[in-house]
């Protein structure tokens, strides 16, 4: 296995090993990370999903050597790790600890959050190599960084290390030992009701696509309601009010 899963912590942490090849997705890779996104998914012990590499790079883009003559299905074959990701019913992290280049780029973007460690740099690289961007890239920057700052990397071949990544909102923040950051950043989801945890995502999901605040009240409150009624929230409100009855 080049791609390897370890909980840690309520955490599915998922390392792309491949380090001679600076984390090159080959198909079967990508194969893998669907495979490991969807242990965590089913596993009720991990609460979130944090993607990174083996030093020296998080993931150095595509290994297009290895698609031969298969072009748009060994394409879409490369795109499904981190589509899988992008499509995680569970929060994810990018502990971005090297170069993110091409597809490896399109991986850190998939997540929901990026850390970036002392050498991370986010690099879309693809005019530079005479490719045409894909796996959704151009939507998902935009979406993340604004129009401007996609078309600088795209276009203009700008490459962001940490301090730049936090500073145009491309990665959260800038932690030396990015692995273990991104693992303590999860924690308080693990510690949220799990399946709250799941509604919340997909309610992030659902008004992110939303035009006018009165639909995301609308969306929201269906949701709110519902949790209202779960176990958790009944011992958590009367934990609460024991420790309101104690300090009265």
């Amino acid at each position: 296995m080049s791609v390897l899963l370890e909980p840690r912590d309520g955490v599915g942490v998922i390392t792309i090993d491949l380090p001679e090849r600076r984390n090159s997705l080959t198909i079967d890779m990508s194969a893998q990370l669907v495979e490991h996104v969807a242990a965590c998914e089913g596993d009720d012990a991990v609460s979130a999903i944090v993607v990174t590499g083996a030093p020296p790079a998080f993931c150095a883009g595509a290994d297009l050597t290895a698609l031969g003559e298969a072009r748009e299905d060994g394409l879409r074959a490369i795109y499904a790790g981190f589509l899988a990701v992008a499509r995680s019913s569970l929060p994810t992290v990018a502990a971005v600890n090297g170069a993110a280049v091409g597809a490896g780029l399109n991986l850190a973007l998939a997540c929901d959050v990026r850390l970036a460690g002392p050498k991370a740099r986010f690099d879309a690289r693809f005019l530079q190599l005479g490719l045409h961007p894909g796996g959704g890239m151009t939507w998902m920057a935009q979406r993340i960084v604004g129009p401007q700052v996609a078309a600088a990397m795209t276009l203009f071949g700008q490459v962001l290390d940490a301090d730049a990544a936090v500073a145009v909102g491309l990665a959260f923040a800038r932690v030396e030992d990015v692995v273990a950051a991104a693992v303590e950043f999860a924690q308080p989801a693990v510690k949220a009701p799990r399946d709250l945890l799941l509604a919340t995502k997909r309610t992030l999901r659902t008004t992110a696509a939303h035009d006018r605040h009165e639909d995301a009240v609308e969306t929201e409150l269906v949701a709110q309601v519902a949790s209202m009624d779960s176990p958790a929230f009944a011992e958590l409100l009367e934990a609460m009010r024991a420790r309101i009855s104690r300090h009265a």
